[in-house]
């Protein structure tokens, strides 16, 4: 669950406090949470934002505690008295809260809570604009299967001078890693809760990522992202996330470097030809060339590319195809080895495996590199016969590893 604190500067008056409406609507519009705790009420954020926003006649408000006042109406609730210029008014605790009765959902139960302090300095350790970009290009990849809620997830770890964010949700692993000289620490915060803070980071002028202990649990762990106005609190889910650096290949027979805008407009001419959500879409690289097609042969489109290492074609979904370029955006680097193994997308910091569908040519370019393998084992042991057992088992199980999971239509990212 998140936790918000709006940290507003202003001066206290009384129990109350005073503030520029500027600073207070520009907190309030960047926070994710639809209830507001001010002093001790509980109301809408979002109508009470849209009421500062309507008021006219001074950029101070005064906010301070009220009991009924003459000229308001008897009410057992308590009261808040809102002072901008010549306008005064009084706020009901629940004011602009649904309870679900009636027409209308009830207000979700999210919170955020206003302080008010003569200052707030927050000392960045990690660009707000990058951060957004960071999380904009790992949360299309988390699983939206409540059955995995380690992979609904995003990873965060800060290790040597490095925060690295990490998604994967069975079909694609994506990996994000940007500069960060701060202390170690890892936490797992789902995606439902990081769910709009990329747009209120690319409002903020300064960003800090730091972890802490969840009160006196030392294994529960707090990620917490102070900005300007908002100190967002997240804690860690339970639980441990897979292994994911053994997912990422590392070696490759063929190599592209072409427009990723390009090649969407080109898969977008593509989904037209289908007759589903599900569009296959063939990859072929050579000739300087990344030649697209439907798997159906109704149409194809080619996107020049710089390309080196051998001829390969390539099968993939192509919904997947187009969010990875998106992620990407610019020029990309594509990286493959063979039909059937885990396609790598690359650009400044960022990786994204996808696994490619399994086709009838891919199945048999497996079949002929395992046999490969077999004949390879053979002549050694006739040629080394002292260290057989060894290369045989290293076979066996580089074998196991590479070998993928079948599927009518795509691999796993064996992450789950």
């Amino acid at each position: 669950m998140a936790i918000e604190q709006l940290n507003i500067e202003g001066k206290r008056s009384g129990l109350g406090f005073v503030a520029h409406k500027a600073t207070l609507v520009s907190a309030l519009s960047r926070a994710l949470a639809d209830r507001l705790m001010l002093m001790d009420l509980t109301i809408g954020r979002k109508g009470f934002l849209g009421y500062l926003k309507a008021l006219g006649g001074s950029n101070v408000v005064k906010v301070t505690p009220s009991g009924n006042a003459s000229g308001v109406r008897v009410t057992d609730k308590k009261l808040i008295k809102i002072a901008c210029g010549a306008n005064t008014s009084y706020i009901a605790d629940g004011e602009w809260i649904k309870d679900g009765e009636g027409k209308g959902k009830a207000t979700p139960l999210t919170f955020c809570e206003v302080r008010v302090s003569p200052n707030n300095t927050v000392k960045p350790n990690i660009g707000s604009l990058e951060l957004a970009e960071a999380l904009n290009r790992v949360l299309p990849f988390t699983a939206k299967d409540d059955n995995r809620p380690v992979l609904s997830c995003v990873n965060f770890v800060a290790k040597e001078g490095k925060l690295t964010l990490v998604s994967a949700d069975g079909f694609r692993l994506a990996v994000v890693t940007l500069e960060y000289d701060e202390t170690q620490g890892q936490a797992l915060i789902s995606r439902e809760d990081l769910s709009g803070i990329s747009n209120a980071l690319r409002r903020a002028k300064r960003a800090r990522i730091s972890f802490e202990p969840s009160g006196n649990s030392l294994d529960r762990i707090n990620l917490i992202l102070d900005t300007e106005l908002i100190r967002y609190k997240w804690t860690s889910v339970n639980g441990s996330y897979p292994d994911w650096q053994k997912l990422i290949p590392t070696e490759f027979n063929t190599f592209a470097h072409f427009d990723a805008v390009e090649a969407i407009k080109a898969i977008r001419s593509l989904k037209v030809l289908a007759f589903s959500k599900s569009y296959p879409i063939d990859l072929s690289l050579d000739n300087g060339y990344v030649v697209m097609a439907n798997s159906d042969n109704k149409g194809q489109t080619a996107i020049p590319a710089d390309i080196e290492g051998k001829p390969v074609k390539v099968r993939v979904d192509g919904g997947y195809l187009a969010q990875a370029l998106k992620a990407c955006g610019g020029m990309v680097d594509l990286k493959l080895t063979n039909a059937y193994s885990p396609m790598l997308f690359a650009v400044d910091g960022y990786q994204l495996v996808v696994m490619p569908m399994l086709t009838k040519e891919a199945e048999a370019e497996i079949k002929r590199d395992r046999e490969a393998k077999q004949a390879e084992t053979t002549t050694t042991e006739q040629a080394e016969p002292e260290v057989t057992e060894v290369v045989a088992e290293a076979e066996v199980t580089a074998e196991t590893e590479a070998k993928p999971k079948r599927s009518r239509k795509r691999d796993k990212v064996a992450v789950a």
